[in-house]
Parts: structure tokens; C-alpha cells; sequence
């Protein structure tokens, strides 16, 4: 099996090739299932509309992006979005199970809405649910549109005063829930002994004092200046290596199979642990590797860079 690499193929495809047992953690933001972009419809969509954008979207800019479906959907199959999302982690689930190293942990990324979903096919993978970290952004935008506005619009006078301070949509998200799993230790063991056998089943306390946190499950981190422009759900570098370090050692595998522009490849890196990453969408992947070049490069002191109007370091002539 070769180490400090990431694949340009499909996830399902590339974990189920790799040796039981061999992973110590496998942190990765998987798609949440909302449309966030293509790649993240992951139900029969069967409306055209969806992610489509009107000229209303446009001129709000960045925030209101492509149009999402309605809570309630367009129509009757937009209903059996939750399963077939379920669906979706459960064709995976099995084989993330198999690779991870009794004790071993899986963290995930996942969206407000399908995090239940996500959670019981881990769960009928036999992965213990050992608890939910939100993690507070600190800042996020607030989409909720005015129910008044769109009164305004029909011309309905009346309804757009008495309706005046309320709001379609969602509260602001300033958090986002992070699952973490645990693969069992083996029956007849205890976890102290799986810790001296695999060297995971804890995690180290004295790394949420290093990165500004306290020992609870609500983390408070804020993106900084190189932590967006890669990926439309990038997250914060600091996170990720906070998350490595909380659950493993030095030399350690990490896996990403959701890598997208590599940000936990580069945690692991610069954290001294092992990785492997898969990411099927060719433009991520040629990012992710860049990042992981140019990451190795700084590490091994063999050249400088400089970073471009994109986000993305080159080299200095």
C-alpha cells in the first residue's frame, strides 16, 4: 500500500482496495446532500430548476448562489431525499468500517439537515456513535428572505405590514456538527489494552488547550486568510490538524476518502502522520496535489512561495 498519496478516483472504489485494518483515523468532510454543487446531489433530482439560479440570485451575489429545493420539495421524490442520502453512506460505510484498526476513530463533516441519516448508516456499519462536536464558525451569512418582500412584489400591502418582522428560511449557521464514530476495540479486550495494541481508543486532552479550545464538544474556530478560494466547502487548516492530532501520533495513517482541495492531506503532513486521499473530481485533485507539493517543498526547505490572486502558492523565480 503506498502512503502520502492522494488518488484521483472514487472513494467507494479506492477504500475498498485497501488492507483491513491499516487506518488509525479517517476525517473527511463528506458531501452533505443539500446541492451545495453537482457533486453533492445525491438523490434522483427530477426538477430542473434545482441549482439553477434567478435574476435575483444573481444580484445577491456569492450568498445566494444556485437555487436549493424547498424543505418540502417540488414534488413527491423530493420526499425520499433523506433515504436515498442514507443510501448513499451506507454504500460506504461498510468498507471505512473494515480498513480502520480496532478503536480507530472516523470524523465527519456533515450537513444539519442529513446528519441523522449519516449517522445510522454508520451505525448498521457497526460503528459506535461517540458524539457530536459543533464546531462554531463564528461568522456565516443569513439566507432567511423577508416574508414581506415577497408580499411587496404581489403588491399585498396589508400582508406585507403585518408579516413585516418575519422571515422564510433558516437561522444564521454558525455551526456545523461534526460526527465522530469509534470502531469497536475487539470483545475480550479493554480499551487500555487496545490503546497499547493499536495505539488508539483515546484522544489527548492536552491538544485542545494548544489550539485555543477547553475539553468540551463545542469548538470554536474561525477561518483565517488561505482557508477558501479552493473549494466551495473548504474548511479551516487549524481544524483539521486539531482534529489529527486529537486522535492520533506521529506516523499514524490518516484517511480522507472525501478529500476534495486536501486539507486534512496537509494537516496530516504537517503533522508528521502518514495519509492516502481520494478525490474523483479532476480540478480538486490538481489542487489538493499542488498544495501537497508545495507543503512538502516548505517541510523539506528546498524553496520558497509566494501566494497568487487565487490563494494558491507558486514558486518564487
Amino acid at each position: 500500500m503506498t502512503l502520502d498519496i492522494i488518488y484521483e478516483v472514487d472513494s467507494i472504489e479506492g477504500v475498498s482496495t485497501m488492507p483491513c485494518e491499516s487506518v488509525h483515523l479517517i476525517l473527511s468532510d463528506i458531501p452533505y446532500g443539500i446541492g451545495a454543487d453537482n457533486w453533492d446531489v445525491l438523490h434522483h433530482n427530477t426538477n430542473s430548476a434545482y441549482l439553477g439560479n434567478s435574476p435575483a440570485q444573481l444580484k445577491a451575489g456569492a450568498i445566494f448562489k444556485k437555487r436549493g429545493k424547498p424543505l418540502n420539495g417540488w414534488s413527491k421524490a423530493d420526499r425520499e431525499i433523506g433515504k436515498q442520502y442514507h443510501e448513499w453512506c451506507a454504500s460506504w460505510a461498510a468498507n471505512w468500517y473494515n480498513v480502520l484498526v480496532p478503536g480507530g476513530n472516523a470524523i465527519v463533516f456533515a450537513g444539519r439537515r442529513q446528519a441523522h441519516q449519516c449517522i445510522l448508516a454508520m451505525e448498521e456499519a457497526g460503528f459506535t456513535f461517540k458524539d457530536m462536536i459543533a464546531w462554531d464558525k463564528c461568522v456565516a451569512p443569513l439566507r432567511a428572505q423577508h416574508v414581506k418582500v415577497i408580499y411587496e412584489k404581489r403588491h399585498d400591502t396589508a400582508s406585507s405590514l403585518y408579516w413585516k418582522d418575519w422571515r422564510v428560511g433558516n437561522l444564521r449557521p454558525v455551526f456545523e456538527p461534526i460526527l465522530w464514530f469509534v470502531k469497536p476495540y475487539k470483545i475480550g479486550t479493554t480499551l487500555a489494552d487496545n490503546i497499547i495494541e493499536y495505539g488508539v481508543g483515546g484522544y489527548n486532552s492536552e491538544v485542545l488547550t494548544k489550539y485555543g479550545q477547553v475539553c468540551d464538544n463545542l469548538f470554536r474556530i474561525q477561518a483565517s486568510k488561505g482557508d477558501s478560494g479552493l473549494h466551495p466547502t473548504q474548511k479551516p487548516l487549524k481544524l483539521m490538524e486539531l482534529l489529527v492530532e486529537l486522535c492520533t501520533v506521529e506516523n499514524q495513517l490518516v484517511l480522507d476518502p472525501f478529500c476534495g482541495s486536501g486539507t486534512t492531506l496537509v494537516a496530516a503532513m504537517k503533522l508528521k502522520r502518514r495519509f492516502i486521499g481520494y478525490e474523483n473530481n479532476h480540478d480538486y485533485y490538481l489542487k489538493a496535489k499542488q498544495r501537497l507539493d508545495i507543503v512538502k517543498a516548505e517541510l523539506e526547505g528546498d524553496m520558497f512561495w509566494y501566494e497568487n490572486d487565487e490563494g494558491l502558492k507558486q514558486a518564487l523565480p
